[in-house]
């Protein structure tokens, strides 16, 4: 059953950004758009099928969110472990919303691609006798998780697909390039992408790059709110691209926000420090001003309870004492342990003046990962022919209304290969975008703080439907402020409206709390909202929510 919900007034966004004209092309077998281990994987794997393929990354190849990941990568690798448990956790960190076809693909195909990811070249933390480390995180009952230099599995990743990548001379890379349009052909099929070459001049270096599949693998959109991990360049491009190509997008509604991000005092909109959970899988303890531990008898996990329950934990504790922070006890795990195991940890917290061997942590809640994204099937691909997502991007159903932790690396892996399979099993031949369409324009750069701001007030952990109400009004006052300078700030200034919007349509139509999506006004899960919230855009460039019932 398909059903068209209300949703609050929200602004218009575009069908198309407003560029000037391409004035180079160049053509490709496949594009991938992202560099990190969703990009990067598909890539080498589409190599291995004899493809030519250019990547395209906003950043150097070795930046974005991957390299920032300090949890590990979750497969079952123990004799004692399955991956029916492997499944079942998933299951239940998503709140009844996962996709089983989906979660049983990558649970199952999980430990051979992260085989193939040592193969690569990844160097994981091992034993004495070699035997890989198996740690625990947040939501899962059993040591399944590898690591890699104690916090820095996502830099020992990307380290080694970078070189992977370089060594092979079939794949181009193209950097410090942003992302417009989705280019279709005159049947619908995506045929390409327009692009800005990053420099000084406002739309100097508009290019495209033809190609008989697209792969989005642009990682999240943390930047819509105004305290993230995710780098300053997660401003959502591929969702709002896909959006703008008429593709589905569902569950955006569920943004998983870390319960332990590094408390930085003043206002700080860049990157947060990320505690990793890790270091509650090790023993260090969530306390509220008076030393206590808020999370036991809260949870049969406690600390180490699913995200969105440890979030909501801290929050619900902040906003009891009116503090804009929690505290992180790890000083008993002793310093040699802390200095090891945790290094990055130990000099984000010292660069901060905080010394975690001697003093508590000082942690809050902050946009993480976004569980929603472009709709795929189980080869990758949307709902526009020749559009494929990979990674955080999309959302292929394993995480439901919440993420496992360590799953994302892990689905990336899985479902990167499956990707390029489907490609190499049957590619057209290039056809020509079509000229023309929608009116395109952008929003002004001035609406970015604002815009966040409200969204981190009115659509972050703590969600009513009047606090979204306010957020949807201030959304469409910003959208009101248009800009006659496409650049790259106007861009994504756009391209964060777009994400807005369809954020704030989602978790105003979801009357319920489940998983990370948390409405005070309606603070249970209800039987009657266990489906997906789809969102596209009509033709005049309104946000439009359809209901799915399971």
């Amino acid at each position: 059953m398909t059903v068209e919900l209300d949703r609050p007034q929200l602004p218009l966004v575009p069908r198309r950004l407003r560029a000037a004209d391409p004035s180079w092309t160049e053509t490709t077998d496949v594009c991938v758009i992202g560099s990190g281990i969703a990009g990067l994987t598909t890539a080498l794997h589409l190599r291995e099928a004899g493809l030519h393929v250019t990547v395209v990354t906003k950043v150097d190849i070795d930046d974005g969110s991957t390299r920032w990941a300090q949890g590990g990568i979750a497969a079952v690798l123990d004799p004692l472990d399955t991956p029916d448990a492997h499944a079942h956790d998933t299951q239940l960190a998503g709140v009844d919303l996962c996709d089983a076809k989906a979660v049983s693909v990558m649970v199952s195909e999980g430990p051979d691609r992260l085989r193939e990811l040592i193969h690569t070249g990844a160097r994981f933390d091992r034993h004495c006798d070699g035997s890989l480390m198996l740690t625990r995180e947040g939501g899962h009952r059993a040591r399944r998780i590898v690591h890699a230099g104690g916090d820095a599995t996502g830099a020992e990743v990307q380290r080694a697909l970078h070189e992977a990548v370089r060594r092979d001379p079939w794949i181009r890379v193209i950097e410090h390039a942003l992302v417009l349009d989705l280019l279709s052909d005159t049947a619908g099929r995506v045929c390409g992408v327009s692009l800005h070459v990053l420099g000084e001049g406002s739309e100097d270096g508009v290019g495209g790059v033809l190609a008989r599949a697209v792969v989005l693998a642009t990682g999240g959109m943390g930047q819509v709110f105004a305290s993230t991990t995710n780098p300053t360049v997660s401003t959502g491009d591929g969702v709002a691209a896909a959006i703008r190509a008429g593709a589905a997008v569902t569950d955006v509604e569920f943004v998983q926000f870390h319960p332990t991000a590094l408390f930085l005092p003043g206002d700080s909109t860049d990157r947060q420090p990320l505690i990793s959970e890790a270091l509650r899988g090790e023993g260090a303890h969530l306390v509220d001003g008076d030393g206590n531990r808020f999370m036991v008898g809260a949870h049969e996990l406690a600390e180490l309870a699913p995200r969105d329950v440890v979030a909501k934990g801290a929050m619900r504790t902040m906003r009891a004492e009116g503090a804009d922070h929690v505290r992180l006890d790890a000083r008993h795990l002793g310093a040699d342990m802390l200095r090891s195991r945790f290094p990055t940890i130990v000099a984000s917290c010292r660069a901060a003046g905080i010394d975690p061997v001697h003093d508590l942590i000082p942690v809050a809640p902050a946009a993480h990962y976004a569980s929603g994204g472009v709709r795929t099937d189980l080869q990758g691909r949307s709902s526009v022919p020749g559009l494929y997502a990979c990674g955080e991007v999309a959302c292929t159903g394993v995480h439901g209304a919440n993420r496992l932790a360590s799953n994302s690396l892990l689905e990336a892996l899985v479902f990167s290969r499956r990707i390029a399979a489907d490609i190499a099993s049957g590619l057209p031949a290039q056809s020509d975008p079509k000229v023309g369409g929608d009116d395109s324009w952008v929003v002004s750069t001035r609406t970015r703080a604002p815009l966040r701001a409200a969204m981190s007030s009115g659509a972050g952990v703590l969600r009513s439907a009047g606090s979204l109400e306010e957020t949807a009004q201030v959304l469409t006052e910003l959208g009101g402020k248009r800009s006659d300078r496409p650049r790259t700030d106007t861009w994504e200034a756009t391209n964060l409206m777009t994400i807005a919007a369809t954020l704030v349509a989602s978790a105003y139509a979801r009357r319920e709390t489940r998983g990370c999506h948390w409405r005070e006004d309606f603070d249970q899960a209800d039987p009657a909202w266990r489906g997906h919230l789809v969102t596209g855009l009509a033709p005049d460039g309104a946000v439009s929510t359809t209901w799915e019932q399971l």
